[in-house]
């Protein structure tokens, strides 16, 4: 039996001529960066070149570009690196329900210490109101900090239309774009952020490297301490090959980007074409106007999304969901939970598919037509 991995949301496989690159850099670019010699100074050169190619897939300058271990603390350093800057200016923040917990997980402990969090309500598909965020906006706001498009259910929020809005404010506007970069046209001026998280695992790269885009002159406290690295941004010996691998997968990402968009937003049709004709009963969970084209949520009624992912899992296609299991229990999706409320049933039959390197249509077919099969025969 073939498998069929459809939870690239959450992570991707290598593209290969990302891995032919890394290997090449791990072969012949062992040097430190920071060291003067001529092993270092290559070093350098590899790492400066792919800084600068990274910096110009969204619009920046390359000493606008922080390298991280990934998303998660992209994330952590935006939003702690903004608050010891501007802790005297204010203490309010506005995030929304639906972040990632890099972000959710980094102002509760934010709150603990003092700091107002207003978390911004979404409507039934994800999105958030720019009225509620208007009336959320205060004089002691310091940082904005709402995701680009959701890892769970695909839907983009209007972050040009807000950063349009915070434009002549005090308030640093952070995003973080992990889901989105590699599939969305992503450019730091047009968005008007000052910060901007992203993640080389997503898009075909290799996980433990990411970015953080500071625009010129945003304030921000180094959270590592040690080396100058980075532009004391940062301490710690930057990962040469990580970096290379990450700026390979980019390229790659952008040189097709519009033909893979088009392809996923084909896979997402002919999923739901196949439960059409298997008389499947289910609902598209997200935003049908603003939404991410890789990631598919559905809610299959009567079905139980802990019994419903090992079914899938034993018959070969890899899925996952939003829920958190833990002891053989589930806690809901938060993101569910902020989109439907506490107790309707989309919380315990939603699954999340998503799509990326290596599926083709007939795959897809395949998955719905293995899904399929599995509702039938729980529904019994």
């Amino acid at each position: 039996m073939e498998t069929i991995y459809l939870d690239h949301a959450a992570t991707s496989p290598v593209h290969p001529e990302v891995i032919a690159v890394m290997t090449k850099a791990f072969e012949q670019t062992f040097g430190n960066p920071s060291s003067i010699h001529t092993a270092g100074r290559q070093a350098r050169k590899v790492l400066d070149d792919a800084r600068t190619s990274l910096a110009r897939a969204v619009g920046a300058k390359d000493t606008e570009i922080i390298f991280t271990s990934g998303g998660t603390e992209a994330d952590n350093t935006a939003i702690f690196g903004v608050v010891n800057m501007l802790g005297s200016k204010g203490k309010h923040i506005i995030t929304t329900q639906i972040e990632h917990h890099a972000v959710l997980n980094a102002c509760e402990k934010l709150e603990k210490e003092g700091y107002e969090v207003t978390y911004l309500p979404v409507d039934e598909s994800g999105l958030i109101s720019i009225d509620a965020f208007k009336n959320a906006l205060r004089e002691d706001t310091i940082l904005v900090t709402i995701m680009y498009g959701n890892n769970e259910v695909g839907t983009v929020q209007p972050i040009a239309e807000i950063g349009q809005i915070l434009k002549e404010h005090q308030a640093v506007f952070h995003t973080d774009a992990v889901q989105a970069f590699g599939l969305e046209l992503l450019n730091v001026d047009e968005l008007q952020v000052d910060l901007l998280s992203v993640s080389s695992h997503k898009l075909n790269g290799p996980k433990g490297i990411g970015f953080l885009y500071q625009r010129t002159g945003t304030p921000l406290s180094a959270t590592f301490l040690g080396g100058s690295q980075e532009k004391k941004r940062r301490a710690g010996t930057e990962n040469v090959p990580a970096a290379v691998g990450f700026a390979k997968a980019v390229e790659i990402a952008q040189s097709d980007m519009e033909a893979k968009v088009a392809q996923y937003e084909q896979f997402r049709s002919t999923f739901v074409t196949v439960l059409d004709g298997e008389d499947i009963e289910y609902k598209v969970n997200g935003n049908a106007k603003h939404s991410l084209p890789h990631v598919l949520n559905i809610s299959f009624k009567g079905m139980d999304v802990e019994s419903f992912l090992v079914n899938l899992d034993m018959s070969g296609v890899y899925a996952s969901s939003g829920s958190a299991c833990t002891a053989g229990s589930i806690d809901p999706s938060h993101v569910l939970v902020a989109m439907f409320g506490a107790d309707r049933d989309e919380l315990r039959n939603s699954i999340r598919f998503s799509f990326g390197l290596g599926i083709t249509e007939e795959l897809v077919k395949e998955a719905a037509i293995r899904t399929a099969k599995i509702v039938k025969r729980l529904a019994k």
